[in-house]
């Protein structure tokens, strides 16, 4: 089969701990269980035993105010940096007392789960497209701090087609959170990765991606982050045109590097 090109990876992005902002990569190391490092730690709340997640908005407002990336070691650790700046490593002995502080809630970090981990979900209200607001609980993906998919995957001409259809919204890559941005030339239009499920996309000459389904979006892509303000018409816009969907997830099916730059071909 001929494979057609598709564009070039334009941002890589990993975020070691869950639901705190990442850090932008040239290079990472994909295998069949994600990224190297990515979501390899989560907060705790020690009240009710669920992974602290900004999709419970409610409970934990500004975690994504919080940035972590992993040290190179030795000792590999995560750093965190606080909203007002300070940073602090895992390794440190009272880390879990300084992010209880922080966000005024008693949480322990861990690097990796115990049972079945679950979440919490605020769904805000969007009666007028058939959404009322509740919380619902949500398992994860069995011993990981995944929600739904190890990877995730967003072009650029998502981005630019929400940017048509809400021309006064902000649409950083940041705000979606995804692994692996990949950027289309500008002939392609629309929701495209809607297009490739079932599809498997190569990049470089080794690494093999099948895209299983589009990400449904939530709460957290309507939150203020550093270049991006607080705006629910984020969320409403993709549940409008997309049923709720901007990005794609995949599964590794040949792991590798993958670095800016490579070309991505659909197969």
């Amino acid at each position: 089969m001929t494979a057609e090109s598709v564009g070039i990876v334009s941002a890589l992005w990993r975020y070691p701990v869950k639901s705190m902002q990442g850090e932008e990569l040239s290079t990472l190391t994909l295998t069949e269980a994600g990224c190297a490092g990515d979501r390899s730690h989560a907060l705790i709340d020690t009240e009710d035993g669920t992974v602290v997640s900004a999709k419970n908005v409610r409970h934990w407002p500004n975690l994504l105010g919080y940035r972590a990336r992993l040290t190179e070691g030795p000792p590999k650790a995560v750093v965190i940096t606080l909203p007002d700046g300070r940073e602090f490593s895992s390794t440190n002995p009272d880390i879990n007392d300084i992010l209880t502080a922080a966000l005024g809630r008693k949480v322990t970090l861990q690097n990796e789960p115990s049972g079945q981990p679950v979440l919490q979900q605020f769904h805000p209200d969007l009666e007028s497209l058939g959404r009322p607001e509740k919380i619902t609980t949500e398992a994860m993906l069995a011993s990981t701090f995944f929600d739904m998919s190890v990877f995730h995957l967003l072009t650029t001409a998502t981005l630019r087609h929400l940017e048509s259809l809400y021309s006064s919204g902000s649409f950083p890559v940041r705000r979606f959170r995804p692994n692996l941005v990949l950027e289309t030339p500008s002939k392609v239009q629309g929701f495209i990765e809607n297009q490739w499920v079932g599809r498997v996309i190569r990049i470089g000459s080794s690494v093999r991606l099948r895209v299983t389904e589009p990400t449904m979006r939530c709460v957290m892509t309507t939150l203020s982050q550093k270049d991006a303000p607080k705006d629910l018409e984020i969320l409403r816009a993709a549940v409008r045109h997309n049923q709720g969907a901007v990005g794609a997830y995949v599964t590794v099916l040949h792991g590798g590097e993958v670095k800016n730059g490579d070309v991505c071909s659909l197969e």
